[in-house]
């Protein structure tokens, strides 16, 4: 209490594992206590936390795994924790490999079962390799089991649990926040977030994904020091980002970011674009798709994420490419170059991700061909069912006629006389960028004629 007192009248900070409430010797949960349910636990984590137990290491299930289990929600990933080093664990386990450069960890694997192990982090140190701005760039510190749960991000992924014993270890009130639907940061906010800016991200995650309320002191820095995330490698930044589009609240989540002030430099095509109506209902209509199946279980393509999001530029510029008397096809394509050209160093896209999204817009002005052979030569096409779903966005959005998505729906589920049939209707409209019209040419007398479908 005397320091406390002190440490105020001097005005210096409490150090973090003052503020975050550390203890040397947690609250220790019976199953009675915590109610976790050991069927939802993964028969490999249990087989990975046994065999280091049996040769004589500690071994916990950690981080968002029991505050998964303790909501009553079966975890997607298993994550362990030990104090068995990473080499100890590698020779314990037949496919094991040691990965990662500001932290070593180990990958077990079983099958294409996945366990990412990691031994207790000890205390941060001053001499541990940093950026200009405070950002912690290696950090190979081991420790005790306090220490570790010091270092972890939230008081909710501060919790470990034994399968063996069935008890839940908790050193900073996880159990009392996951209660209250509170996300709150162990230690000093501003010191949290300095040593690694993504948590700014993984704090709006969290809390759009299990619907908590940001405790105050965790979100009060947050608009502020959110620049530091320009200095967090772009490829980290997209990893993030994918998993904050990925997490089945991808709109909650966008919503918290613009909330806590994180949007702009992250996606500021965000803004452009939910500033047009025809944009925001397009992107709100491809997120709350992406929720739905993610929420199913169903697989969801990030490239097809990723060429909804910035598809309204792509648009801007076919436009324009075909104002200034580019054909529309090759006018699509230079779009692409561009938007992609711009933002695969923004994004850090991966390579297979940008061939994803250039493939879905590219087939876009096919879907205007509904006459012969070509309807029947694009269901051919491995890319259809990602370019007709995305059709139908832009018919749901009101972008096009959704005349054309009903044609399409009938023809691919059509048999064989309902699509001849389908040949034979004449197209309402197109559906892609309008295309440069030509003035007929006609004679002094000759009779006006009704205007010519624009569809190619």
């Amino acid at each position: 209490m005397i320091k406390k007192f002190i440490r105020k009248i001097l005005g210096v900070k409490s150090k973090p594992d003052e503020a975050g409430g550390k203890k040397n010797k947690p609250t220790v949960l019976s199953a009675k206590e915590h109610g976790i349910n050991p069927q939802l636990l993964s028969s490999n984590a249990i087989r990975v936390t046994s065999t280091l137990q049996e040769n004589g290491y500690k071994a916990f299930v950690v981080g968002g795994a029991v505050r998964d289990l303790l909501l009553g929600v079966k975890p997607k990933d298993f994550d362990i924790a030990t104090n068995a080093t990473p080499e100890q664990v590698k020779r314990l386990f037949r496919r094991a490999f040691i990965i990662g450069r500001r932290f070593q960890i180990v990958h077990v694997m079983f099958g294409q079962d996945l366990l990412e192990v990691t031994t207790f982090r000890g205390p941060a140190t001053e001499a541990a390799p940093k950026d200009e701005h405070g950002r912690v760039l290696r950090d190979n510190t081991f420790g005790e089991q306090h220490e570790d749960a010091v270092r972890r991000d939230f008081t909710i992924n501060a919790m470990y649990y034994d399968p063996a014993s069935q008890t839940v270890l908790d050193y900073h009130g996880g159990i009392a926040d996951i209660r209250k639907k509170t996300l709150r940061i162990i230690g000093v906010p501003e010191a949290r977030y300095r040593e690694d800016p993504v948590r700014m991200l993984r704090v709006v995650r969290f809390a759009a994904k299990l619907q908590f309320n940001i405790d105050a002191a965790t979100s009060a820095p947050i608009a502020v020091m959110a620049p530091l995330i320009d200095n967090v490698p772009s490829a980290r930044v997209f990893d993030e980002m994918l998993k904050l589009l990925m997490s089945g609240h991808a709109m909650a989540c966008l919503q918290q970011l613009r909330k806590e002030g994180l949007h702009h430099g992250l996606m500021p095509l965000l803004d452009v674009v939910l500033e047009q109506p025809l944009g925001e209902k397009f992107v709100t209509l491809a997120l709350a798709s992406t929720d739905e199946r993610i929420q199913q279980g169903k697989t969801v393509s990030p490239g097809f994420l990723f060429a909804s999001l910035l598809w309204h530029q792509v648009l801007e510029k076919w436009n324009a490419y075909i104002a200034a008397g580019e054909l529309s096809i090759p006018a699509l394509h230079l779009a692409a170059d561009d938007v992609l050209n711009t933002q695969t160093d923004a994004l850090a896209l991966q390579r297979k991700i940008g061939s994803d999204m250039r493939d879905i817009w590219a087939m876009q002005p096919r879907f205007e061909k509904r006459v012969g052979k070509t309807p029947y030569k694009l269901l051919e096409n491995t890319r259809l069912r990602a370019g007709y779903d995305f059709l139908l966005l832009r018919c749901a959005s009101g972008e096009i006629d959704a005349e054309i998505g009903e044609w399409w729906t009938a023809f691919i589920h059509g048999d064989e006389a309902e699509r001849e049939q389908l040949l034979t209707v004449k197209p309402k409209s197109a559906a892609g960028a309008p295309a440069k019209k030509r003035k007929p040419r006609r004679s002094a007398s000759a009779k006006p004629r009704a205007p010519a479908s624009t569809g190619e």
